[in-house]
This record gives structure tokens, C-alpha cells and sequence, in this order.
């Protein structure tokens, strides 16, 4: 029998009442996510979808995975946590719509050393918000406690989410050639990629996150840079249903244009941007400027204001761009394709830092 000094889970850190107490706070949030084939009622072993229901036929499923990178570290260290988490559904559901997907469901997983339930639900918030931007429903996810992996009040978030496009609908289409027009959607800023050259650049300042943003007027730098990334789910997909004139789609995170682009080309064309074209949004000359970056760094390291690229043919764009419009985007005209040169993307014009 155990004498009185033996061990609970509470002792080794791990509070089992917290995370009940949490799943009880987050049951509103995710139920205001529910969609056709989801209920999105949590509590049970594992979360159910009914492709029937959503209206697919001959559906090929498509699934992401991501997080948010160290730019949980500001999240942290601010102690803002509402929008962090539309930042790892966005990182997921716009990997998606570039196949021509529509995202479906959500799962997230929630590691941290002890958990704060309020700290909790305004992560799941975020998450909340994020698939009702996204009109995907959040089926189910994972929180854990776990003591001497993570350090006070650190976390880390990983998300899930699964898509549908009915078969032969998927991107890219075969048939991109040059002569095709490349247009772009503008970000919201920095989204949630280069954020360890981010922290960097803002430690080299020595200015704290409460400080004045003198990129963002009336916003603090931390609360500048926790702007959430776009979820550009809703437009692409009525853009796509409208006109079928979208020939590829290309999320630029991590690598820029130089890495992002070739993936959704074949290989006999390349992609010539003109970096004029593009409405820098000031957090990027601010980085530049601070950090001392080059421009080809900030375009491998950076969206430097275009968080999505598009592929139309000629005849195709202005279907294409009337039903973003319509849809509330602000296409830009970015560049074509073209034949293969030495390299697959090629720049011309000069990226314009405020």
C-alpha cells in the first residue's frame, strides 16, 4: 500500500483538472467552427467527418501539416496569444487551396510546460477564427503538459487539417506555358515565416516588444509583428469555382519566391517577377533597414508583401482577376512565364522599402 509520502501526477507537474477545465472553456469556440460534414463537438477519441454531407462526389483527399514557427516566442514573451493561433491555421489551409482543395477539418496539438487554461483558450480563439476564416471545422486536437521538456511559461503548437477537390480538379493544372500571366495577392506582412531573422533583427535594436512600431502607427512592435498571417481560402476557392482560369497556386512562406515558386511549375518553364510591381509593406524596410538584409535574402527569407501567387493564361486573367476582386482580394499583376533560363525564377525591377 502507498505510504503518505507517495507521488501524484499533480506533483511531477502535471495537472489533469487544468486540461478538463480547458476542454469545458473551448467547447463554445469550437463548436461556433461547425460546417457541412462536422459537427465540431470535441471530447471524444477522435474527430469524424462526413464527405457525403459536404456535397463531394468523387473527392481525393489533401492533407497539411505546420506550425507557426519561433514567432510563438513574441506570442510568449508578449503574453498575446489570441492570434497565434490563426497564424497555424492559415499555415495549413493555404497549403491546401493551392491544390484546388477545399479545407475540411482541423486538428491542433498544444505542448506546454504547465497549463494555463486562460492562456489556452485564447490560443484555441485564434484557432477558432482561423477555420471560420478558412470554413473548415475543428474536429478535435491535443493538449500536453510536459514539465522539463518546456521551460515556464514556453509552448509550442502544431496543426492538422485535411481537405477535398473532386477528381480532375486539382492544381497545378498541366498545360502552364509562356506567355501565361503571374498575378499575386498581397500578405499581411511578415505571416509566419523568418521569424528566427525577425527576433534577431529586433534584439540587434535593443528595443523592447512594448515599444512604439515606427512601421505601424499607434501599435507596439510586438503587436505589429504578431499580425496573423491572411487566409486566402474563401477568394481562391470562388475565384477557382467561377472561372476554372487558374492554372497554379503558390503559398510563399519559407524560401521566398526563389524556393516557393518552382514547385508548382513544370520543368521547362521558368517565372519572371517584377519586383516593382509590388506594394512593400513597411515592416519589410524596416527589417531590411535594421538587420542591414540584402534584398536576395529578404526575397528567399521573406513574402516581402505577396503571400500568394497565381498562374492564368492571358485570356483567363481577367475572369480570374474580376472574381478576386469580387471577392474581396487586391490582385497585382506580378509577371509571366516564361521559357527556362539558367534559373527558374528570374527578377527584374527593384523591391521598393518604404
Amino acid at each position: 500500500m502507498m505510504g503518505k509520502d507517495g507521488l501524484t501526477y499533480a506533483d511531477a507537474g502535471v495537472d489533469i483538472d487544468a486540461g478538463n477545465a480547458l476542454v469545458e472553456t473551448i467547447r463554445p469556440l469550437v463548436r461556433s467552427t461547425r460546417r457541412p460534414g462536422a459537427d465540431a463537438e470535441i471530447g471524444g477519441f477522435g474527430g469524424l467527418f462526413d464527405l457525403k454531407a459536404a456535397g463531394f462526389k468523387d473527392p481525393i483527399l489533401v492533407a497539411a501539416n505546420d506550425g507557426v514557427g519561433t514567432k510563438v516566442k513574441i506570442a510568449i514573451e508578449t503574453g498575446r496569444h489570441d492570434t497565434i493561433g490563426i497564424d497555424l491555421v492559415a499555415m495549413c489551409v493555404n497549403d491546401l487551396v493551392v491544390q484546388g482543395a477545399e479545407p475540411l477539418f482541423f486538428l491542433d496539438y498544444y505542448a506546454t510546460a504547465k497549463l494555463v487554461p486562460g492562456v489556452g483558450a485564447d490560443i484555441v480563439r485564434g484557432i477558432a477564427e482561423g477555420c471560420r476564416q478558412a470554413g473548415c471545422a475543428l474536429i478535435g486536437g491535443e493538449t500536453a503538459e510536459m514539465p522539463g521538456l518546456y521551460d515556464g511559461a514556453d509552448y509550442d503548437l502544431a496543426g492538422f487539417s485535411v481537405g477535398a477537390a473532386e477528381r480532375g480538379t486539382l492544381l497545378p493544372k498541366p498545360g502552364i506555358a509562356p506567355g501565361d500571366l503571374v498575378l499575386g495577392l498581397p500578405s499581411s506582412g511578415v505571416h509566419s515565416n523568418g521569424f528566427s531573422l525577425v527576433r534577431r533583427i529586433v534584439a540587434r535594436t535593443g528595443l523592447g516588444w512594448d515599444a512604439p512600431a515606427a512601421f505601424a502607427p499607434g501599435r507596439t512592435l510586438g503587436e505589429a509583428l504578431l499580425e496573423p498571417t491572411r487566409i486566402y481560402v474563401k477568394p481562391l476557392l470562388a475565384a477557382i469555382r467561377a472561372t476554372g482560369g487558374i492554372k497554379a497556386l503558390a503559398h510563399i512562406t519559407g524560401g521566398g519566391f526563389p524556393d516557393n515558386l518552382p514547385r508548382v511549375l513544370p520543368d521547362d518553364v521558368g517565372i519572371e517577377i517584377d519586383l516593382s510591381a509590388i506594394a512593400v509593406p513597411p515592416v519589410f524596410g524596416w527589417l531590411a533597414a535594421k538587420g542591414g538584409v540584402a534584398e536576395p535574402e529578404m526575397l528567399r527569407t521573406f513574402n516581402c508583401g505577396i503571400g500568394m501567387v497565381l498562374v492564368v493564361a492571358p485570356e483567363d486573367a481577367g475572369a480570374v482577376g474580376a472574381a478576386l476582386v469580387a471577392a474581396g482580394e487586391a490582385p497585382v499583376r506580378l509577371g509571366r512565364i516564361t521559357g527556362r533560363g539558367a534559373e527558374p525564377v528570374g527578377f527584374t525591377g527593384r523591391l521598393a522599402f518604404a
